[in-house]
């Protein structure tokens, strides 16, 4: 495995006195789609946000390439990372075009190759025929996928993504998430928060399990996804079996 583009060492937050995340160890590295899970408010979304800068630790560091957040700028940072975060609304009467092509404001500008890869992200995240659609008039699926093309537009070396198919059906989480697979094989680090267990089984290799604040468990989806792993931390009975048609484990409830 090539060496690690996002370090956490001992990071930690507090809010108003409370520990959010505590004592994080976590190294990810370059072609790698490493699934975060855990239940509700467990700090997965806490987690992506000191990845990505947004939030500093209170404690410990993060580093990106080595050195740490805090010393890049801002524009510097926005070539490195790309981040999808929950809230998908855009405020203002942008279409669906100019939205995605925000994401490549960070980059020298090159009209040709900028426009071809506004287009391709359009067409991958499924929304170029809302094109010149008031982005304030999408449904939350299609506001969704049009924050993933921006994403995609921004092409940078690690994507961060935030439970980016909480507001998809069916095929377009599947779309998407084939879609940032496929970008990891490609020699991205994609880190993604998922709370359907089976997603995160089917594309990760790796998954990390938080439960309050602390890393529960980390290792790839067989590793992590043990009956006795997932009744501990979720308090919810469980039975793992094989997938029908993938070499995964597949989750389902069961009575307690």
């Amino acid at each position: 495995m090539s060496a690690p583009l996002l370090v956490l060492e001992q990071a930690g937050l507090r809010i108003d006195g409370r520990a959010i995340l505590d004592g994080i160890d976590l190294a990810f590295a370059a072609g790698t789609l490493t699934a975060l899970v855990g239940p509700n408010g467990a700090g997965k979304s806490t987690l992506l946000g000191l990845l990505s800068g947004d939030h500093a630790p209170g404690s410990g560091r993060v580093t990106l390439g080595g050195r740490a957040l805090q010393d890049w700028n801002a524009r510097a940072l926005a070539r490195e990372r790309a981040v999808m975060l929950q809230e998908h609304a855009v405020r203002f009467a942008f279409s669906v075009e100019e939205v995605v092509a925000m994401g490549r404001l960070p980059h020298p500008p090159d009209p040709a190759a900028d426009a071809a890869l506004v287009a391709s992200a359009m067409d991958t995240a499924d929304v170029a025929h809302l094109a010149q659609r008031d982005v304030q008039t999408l449904s939350g699926g299609e506001a969704a996928r049009t924050v993933f093309a921006r994403v995609l537009a921004q092409a940078t070396p690690v994507l961060l993504l935030d439970e980016p198919t909480a507001a998809l059906d069916l095929r377009h989480q599947e779309t998407l998430l084939r879609r940032a697979r496929g970008l990891a094989d490609a020699g991205a680090c994609v880190i993604v928060v998922l709370h359907d267990l089976n997603l995160a089984a089917g594309y990760s290799d790796r998954i990390v399990m938080l439960a309050d604040g602390r890393v529960a468990a980390d290792g790839s989806p067989r590793e992590v996804l043990t009956q006795a792993t997932i009744e501990r931390v979720y308090r919810q009975a469980v039975r793992v079996i094989p997938h029908p048609t993938r070499d995964v484990p597949l989750v389902v409830t069961a009575d307690a």
